[in-house]
């Protein structure tokens, strides 16, 4: 079964914003609503967005499916970009109806804890979206950058061509997939769930923020123990950012517990791949054929 691609943007559509997850005040959305706005394109705010709540959320799980069914139902809405993640979509991701969606794709964007969506709907309905960077990465100037401007090409219909240098413990190869992946966490959370992907075949890619490192040993290793590692096309190991050890520690990097973890496989592995919870975001189009290149000065991700 094919992927499906949702129409590429032209100036003047319409982008919704919705905070889907974790809560996120309207004066940190502002940048972003900006920048949009001078891209060429209307920007319709959800009603998450706005949200006067006082808990971790950004509304109670009705408020927010609610919020993000009115996007998805809305042929007006070219795009929904996430305002942030955090945590939550778990909680609503059974009530959505993609129905209307499916007839009318559209791109979603963001990651953190939008893995679940990105892992949805690729494993049910084989529509491409984007990992890319939320609203508070246009803060700050970010906006200016190369990472949020690739979200801008993506969003255009421009084909990804990424280059980065080379790490010590890369594995060289050539891989062609349909790329996919996203959050370490949310990858292991999803597995038995009906949100689950397959990963045979595609290029993986991981990353994540503020584990300690036998949490991210143990999700490593529940991924591998359910067979998501063994047979790709290539794995692209992005940020692991903020992590932390234990007082007695753990005894090795994040990278030399996944390199000892897949050492055995004979896919090319890259690491060090700017995707993830940094600055350093590229978009990435899940579902969609990538061409990974693991050489021995370069590599080189492109679709």
């Amino acid at each position: 079964m094919s992927i499906t691609i949702p129409p590429y943007l032209q100036k003047g559509d319409t982008i919704g914003i919705v905070a889907p997850a974790g809560f996120m005040p309207i004066e940190k959305i502002q940048t972003c609503i900006e920048t949009l706005d001078g891209w060429g394109y209307n920007v319709q705010a959800g009603a998450t967005t706005h949200s006067n709540s006082q808990n971790y959320f950004s509304g109670t799980d009705e408020e927010r499916l609610s919020d993000l069914q009115q996007m998805l139902d809305d042929r007006n809405i070219k795009a929904i970009l996430c305002a942030r993640g955090g945590y939550g979509v778990s909680r609503i991701i059974d009530g959505i109806n993609f129905k209307k969606f499916m007839k009318h794709p559209k791109w979603i964007v963001g990651f953190s804890d939008i893995t679940v969506l990105h892992c949805h709907i690729y494993s049910n309905y084989k529509i491409a979206t984007l990992h890319a960077p939320m609203a508070a990465a246009f803060n700050d100037n970010g906006f200016e950058g190369q990472y949020v401007q690739s979200l801008k090409h993506a969003l255009e219909g421009d084909n990804a061509w990424y280059e980065i240098p080379v790490h010590a413990l890369n594995k060289r190869g050539e891989a062609i997939g349909e790329l996919v992946g996203g959050n370490l966490s949310l990858l292991a959370h999803l597995i038995g769930t009906d949100s689950d992907i397959k990963t045979r075949g595609r290029i993986l890619f991981i990353e994540e923020i503020g584990e300690l490192l036998y949490k991210s040993d143990r999700m490593l290793w529940q991924l591998k123990r359910s067979g998501k590692l063994d047979k790709l096309a290539g794995l692209i190991i992005g940020s692991f950012s903020d992590n932390a050890d234990t007082d007695r520690p753990f005894g090795k990097t994040i990278h030399e517990i996944i390199h000892d973890l897949v050492k055995e496989y004979d896919y090319p592995v890259c690491y060090n791949f700017p995707v993830g919870h940094t600055g350093e975001n590229y978009a990435l189009k899940i579902g969609v054929g990538y061409k990974l290149k693991v050489g021995r000065g370069k590599v080189q991700l492109e679709e």
